[in-house]
């Protein structure tokens, strides 16, 4: 009886390539050894909890560098070493690098933020949350199974729910906490639901066996094909903040603290696109005739409310500014759309993808370098009003003139080269799919965008009222902006570097 049991428990054992899993893995034990030791560390020495979180980030950022040799897959099929579970491909190094960095730049502002909170955040829960936020937005891009897909998502979401809610008696925090996590719960719950029906239908996870075994769907099965198809694609949509699904983004980017509102602005969207992406164009290619046109109205929908939204502000409203940038991450989640429906239509899907990708590099580093400034500002000014930017050039000229930069990029205008590059390549993207409706509604969304931009950018270098108030800049705050406004203007300069390093590999 015993001899054909040692094949079987053979057959069951998966080999782990620890060096491809290492990013996220890092990420996740940082957290572990932040909130162990958070019970031994005295009051006063709670800020190493902090610096080790930077550290722990970075080191997760550097091991992305010896997988760039090429593809590693592990837990994979004993049967069919080509199923996997987790690919470390072009793709996922490049979303991974785009998660961990920005963690990296969140973590920066949150040290000098939970210095000033004077207690009201809790730092070995804030660090430990974080942590395992960024260990499960790393761990997305690389999952090439749909139950690790949504772990990997329900990971990511889960601890942010509670970053956004930890702070101490703060009812705005606690109400967007709720907000957030109350849609966030729905639209995954539905999305279950979607995954549920993909597998009645095809009896397998694994993307690329549900690409081969969805086409040959039973015809009394294709109806329910269909709407799990479509209710897959809610939780997604939900994390990128897509328009009918976005009204959780401008009250839970005001109630959360500023490094965690940032954090989510790029690390929530590069999720939730990811996850979109993969999704979408591995696992359900063949059905390109329902979610193409549905991501093509969720784009051309989301560009408008976001950017419209954005029109709206009062620059004398408090915590205007917040709200501006988060209405104007709606817009730009509109613009991230669009590549992604185009590949439904193109010929070339794998180039499409690149440009969302490329997008999502610019957004993310000039993103979190407004935040940055906001964070600086928001030091002095507690409301973080955009009225409250009038003079920042006076007081200080660097901050004032990053922030332009930023603003410009996020604009599409010179001299952010990059911004009008990654606009330029998403238009692109429409047009040559056939989409000249949704090239239009874009360019219409830019020249709406281009009016709060430059509004807020000219307030910059008005004479202040009064005397101009000196901001001192920390040290972590400091690095936070100059890396970012290193990388911009790197990109700036060198614009053709964003789609050699976004040649995603997926295909």
């Amino acid at each position: 009886m015993s001899a054909p049991a040692q094949p079987l428990a053979a057959s069951l054992v998966q080999s782990v390539d620890w060096l491809a899993i290492a990013p996220p893995t890092i990420a996740a034990v940082a957290g572990l050894v932040v909130l162990v030791a958070d019970l031994f560390l005295p009051e006063h020495r709670k800020a190493l909890l902090g610096w080790t979180s930077v550290a722990g980030l970075a080191a997760a950022t550097a091991m992305l560098l010896p997988l760039l040799d090429g593809d590693r897959s592990t837990f994979c099929l004993t049967g069919d070493a080509a199923v996997c579970s987790y690919t470390a491909d072009r793709f996922t190094l490049v979303i991974q690098f785009l998660v961990l960095g920005g963690a990296l730049l969140s973590a920066l502002l949150s040290v000098t933020a939970l210095r000033d909170a004077r207690k009201e955040l809790p730092e070995g829960e804030y660090w430990f949350l974080l942590l395992s936020s960024a260990a499960g937005a790393a761990l997305l891009p690389a999952s090439r199974d749909l139950a690790t897909l949504i772990v990997a998502l329900e990971v990511a979401s889960l601890p942010a729910f509670a970053l956004v809610g930890l702070r101490y008696g703060d009812r705005k925090s606690s109400e967007a906490a709720l907000k957030f996590f109350l849609s966030s719960v729905t639209a995954t719950a539905v999305s279950l639901m979607g995954i549920g029906f993909v597998y009645a239908t095809t009896g397998t996870l694994y993307l690329t066996q549900v690409a081969d075994r969805i086409q040959d769907v039973d015809g009394q099965f294709h109806t329910l094909a269909q709407t799990g198809v479509v209710l897959t694609l809610v939780g997604f949509a939900f994390k990128t903040a897509a328009v009918p699904f976005h009204f959780w983004v401008p009250d839970t980017y005001v109630g959360a603290p500023l490094p965690i509102a940032a954090y989510l602005s790029v690390i929530g969207k590069a999720v939730g696109f990811s996850g979109l992406i993969l999704v979408t164009v591995v696992a359900l290619p063949s059905y390109a005739d329902v979610w193409g046109p549905a991501l093509a109205a969720l784009a051309a929908l989301t560009m408008t409310v976001g950017n419209v939204g954005a029109l709206r502000q009062q620059a004398t409203r408090a915590y205007s500014a917040v709200r501006l940038l988060a209405w104007s991450s709606v817009g730009q989640a509109g613009y991230l759309l669009v590549p992604i429906a185009a590949a439904a239509y193109s010929g070339d899907a794998e180039k499409s993808i690149g440009s969302t990708v490329a997008y999502a590099l610019m957004y993310g580093a000039v993103n979190l370098g407004a935040f940055a400034v906001a964070a600086l500002v928001g030091r002095t000014k507690s409301l973080n009003r955009v009225a409250d930017y009038r003079g920042l050039y006076a007081s200080s000229p660097l901050s004032a003139l990053l922030l332009a930069f930023f603003l410009l990029c996020l604009a599409g205008l010179p001299p952010g080269i990059i911004g009008l590059f990654a606009k330029v390549t998403v238009f692109s993207a429409a047009v040559d799919a056939g989409l000249g409706w949704l090239a239009v509604i874009m360019a219409v969304n830019v020249v709406i965008a281009l009016f709060y931009y430059l509004q807020w950018t000219a307030l910059l270098f008005r004479a202040p009222e009064g005397e101009p108030e000196k901001h001192r800049v920390p040290g972590p705050v400091t690095a936070a902006i100059a890396l970012t406004g290193v990388l911009g203007i790197t990109l700036s300069g060198a614009p053709q570097l964003v789609l050699r390093f976004t040649d995603t590999g997926l295909f």
